[in-house]
């Protein structure tokens, strides 16, 4: 079977690093993407604005528009975009803001080339499953609040709100699979490309954020439920 990528998959990089940057280059269109490489905030929204991505590979700390800012204009028009947050700093606070303005997910300097390769890979092969599995229509209803899975766009009578593409996902999972019981392991897979056992509360932080949205009373579920030692069950006709 040849897992290599589709040579029409182009991927914009935003990097001032140039030596990293050129050995980024080099790795990706060996393994046959179309990579065009920026080295600042200016420069990566004119690209993106002139050219279809599939994409994104955007550092931080960069010149002109910081990667965070450069994420947020992204994601304003482009929802679905795949973006991956490659940056020096550690701090939880940085990886949480960057995830809060779009980023898909983050990769912290010095990473193997090995990794960077599967992240892509992997945020690929979600943004292909999101597109092309639609639960009966992307318009959803949950209750008193309907779900746009296009823009990510969530409204009711009295309210609106955006959920982030990992949010989107997730829910998108579970709609896909209601009315059967779906374990963390299988959403840490299928969701977050984490495999094996790991510990992580990942799922529960992010369950209880879809509750917090959906719930009419978040801490006694009708509609996201938690099956003991098994996972959740979904189910949108709850009353």
């Amino acid at each position: 079977m040849n897992n290599s990528p589709i040579k029409s998959v182009r991927i914009l990089m935003v990097e001032d690093e140039e030596i990293l940057a050129e050995g980024i280059r080099f790795n990706l269109v060996k393994n046959g993407y179309a990579v065009e490489w920026v080295k600042d905030g200016r420069a990566a929204l004119k690209a993106f604005n002139s050219m279809e991505y599939d994409l994104i590979l955007l550092d931080i700390m960069i010149p002109y528009i910081d990667g965070f800012e450069v994420a947020r204009q992204i994601r304003m028009t482009a929802p679905l975009m795949p973006i991956l947050m490659l940056t020096a700093r550690t701090a939880v606070d940085d990886r949480v803001h960057g995830l809060e303005v779009g980023a898909d997910d983050y990769l912290t300097k010095p990473f193997h080339l090995e990794e960077l390769l599967a992240r892509i890979k992997a945020m690929l092969r979600r943004h292909d499953w999101y597109r092309k599995t639609p639960p009966v229509s992307n318009i959803y209803r949950i209750g008193k609040i309907q779900v746009n899975f296009d823009d990510f766009v969530c409204r009711s009578e009295n309210r609106q709100f955006v959920l982030t593409q990992r949010e989107a996902i997730l829910l998108k999972y579970l709609v896909a699979h209601k009315n059967r019981i779906v374990s963390r392991p299988e959403l840490l897979e299928n969701v977050w490309n984490i495999y094996g056992a790991v510990e992580t509360r990942t799922v529960d932080i992010f369950i209880a954020r879809l509750r917090k949205y959906f719930e009419p009373n978040p801490k006694k579920p009708i509609y996201i439920k938690s099956v003991r030692s098994a996972g959740y069950l979904f189910n949108d006709a709850a009353e």
